[in-house]
């Protein structure tokens, strides 16, 4: 019983931890919307409920995060190299995670 008052300080500085982490992640996903929204919505659906942008052959950020091949390794090489008619948009590397987190962040649980 004596250890008890030895781990209470550790259990709760795991605590903070882990909620600042969580306050962290959150921070990240909205930036990360906020990219979507600024370079990816003039052909994207980047918004969680938007089953459909301005065109109907581009995928809408929600049903891409469904997509069982995409993880973050998948996504990163995506949206680090030219494809299709994308525009080549060279994303800082925090920038790109911001994105890729918020993608997966539309994954349904």
């Amino acid at each position: 019983m004596r250890m008890l008052p030895l781990l209470a300080p550790s259990v709760l500085a795991l605590l903070l931890a882990a909620g600042a982490l969580a306050a962290g992640v959150r921070a990240e996903v909205e930036s990360g919307h906020q990219l979507a929204h600024a370079w990816c919505s003039g052909c994207h659906a980047v918004e969680p409920q938007e089953a459909e942008g301005p065109y109907a052959d581009v995928p809408s950020f929600a049903a891409v995060a469904q997509m069982p091949s995409t993880t973050p390794s998948a996504l990163r090489a995506f949206l680090s190299t030219p494809h299709g008619d994308m525009p080549d948009i060279k994303f800082t590397p925090t920038q790109l995670d911001e994105i890729i987190n918020y993608i997966l962040s539309l994954r349904a649980k």
